[in-house]
């Protein structure tokens, strides 16, 4: 296992960068502890598989280092840096036997055969490929192969990391939320460091002890779920976490109140916006009140999803989603308040407190 720290990286693919807007990663300076579950998340494009494989060594980075354990290890190979990585779609020998692509790497280590047979079955009843053991590879489904994919990078007990790059693509959705629980229970048991990229929020969020969020090339939260949720530091982070996400409205600042439209809420503190051109008000659908008391709102639509309805409505002409009980009532003459705790401002789509 490794502490890694992120040394001021970034990557450019294009010869002489020279802006921002050059460089596929921009900066990123962090420490991830020993042992720690991360996941990248973030939409196609935002640089998480480029992060990914500068840690991996399968990709170096055009400016800064990266360290295992405080040693540097920017210019080391991927075998050189002892990890183990699993791609979106399976990486095996189709020629050999299911058994036989999981013993591959310990063999290749000279382990001995004993303990090659405990660890292979043990990676056999894990990811529920026991009775296909003896099967040649090549005669099984994609999310069979990728489950022996999946094996190969897990076999292994003696790794830096393990890095899973969309690693449950291709399989079916129980099969991904049990093998995401087997990989939880594996983390606790050996304290891998693991990384695992997703664009897929579900899956990082019931994965990972803190979350990394990616967009247009740099991190802009990390944090564990509740954090995300609570307390976005970046709009994108709202808008991406939920679902729905968060409301965020254009809004005017003024000592301890923001106006929206015609509608001015009490905050308790004053926001220091210091001059941004760009001022929001960000709220979750879940910390709203809908009811006969506060600001009048124009209901469009309310969609009943079990547990739970969503109510599309517009307020101070901006569109807003509510999230109330199933069996909750939803007046004729509706009105909403804002639960002040759960109200965030954003000044140039970063979060700001009462210091700015």
């Amino acid at each position: 296992m490794a502490r890694i720290t992120l040394d001021h990286i970034r990557h450019a693919y294009g010869p002489n960068p020279k802006t921002d807007k050059d460089y596929a990663l921009k900066e990123v300076d962090h420490e991830w502890t020993d042992g720690g579950a991360y996941a990248l998340l973030g939409p196609s494009g935002c640089g998480k598989t480029t992060l990914l494989n500068i840690i991996s060594g399968l990709l170096q980075p055009s400016h800064g280092r990266i360290l295992f354990g405080g040693q540097d290890v920017t210019m080391l190979s991927t075998q050189a840096r002892n990890i183990a990585q699993v791609f979106q779609f399976p990486v095996i020998y189709d020629t050999m036997t299911v058994y036989d692509n999981l013993a591959f790497p310990l063999r290749n280590r000279g382990v001995s055969e004993a303990d090659v047979d405990r660890r292979v079955r043990e990676i056999l009843e894990m990811i529920d490929l026991a009775d296909w053991a003896k099967r040649k590879a090549q005669r099984l489904t994609a999310d069979q192969k990728q489950k022996i994919s999946l094996g190969r990078g897990l076999v292994r007990n003696d790794v830096n990391a393990i890095l899973f790059d969309e690693p449950l693509t291709v399989i079916d959705p129980h099969m991904k939320w049990v093998l995401r629980s087997q990989l939880k229970r594996l983390h606790k048991q050996f304290g891998f460091t693991m990384v695992y990229v997703t664009h897929d929020q579900t899956e990082a969020l019931t994965f990972a002890e803190k979350v990394v969020v990616m967009y247009e090339g740099e991190i802009v939260q990390i944090g564990t779920p509740t954090e995300l949720f609570e307390r976005p530091s970046h709009t994108f982070v709202g808008y991406f976490i939920g679902s729905p996400g968060m409301n965020v409205m254009p809004a005017e600042v003024a000592g301890n109140t923001v106006k929206i439209g015609s509608e001015t809420i009490s905050l308790g503190y004053a926001p220091k916006t210091n001059g941004a051109a760009k001022v929001e008000l960000g709220i979750r659908p879940e910390f709203i009140r809908l009811g006969r008391e506060g600001m009048p709102v124009s209901i469009s639509k309310v969609e009943d999803i079990g547990r739970q309805k969503i109510v599309r409505a517009r307020f101070a002409d901006q569109p807003i989603a509510i999230v109330v009980p199933e069996d909750a009532e939803i007046p004729a003459d509706a009105r909403v308040s804002f639960d002040p705790d759960a109200i965030s401002i954003y000044a140039g789509s970063w979060r700001v407190g009462r210091e700015g």
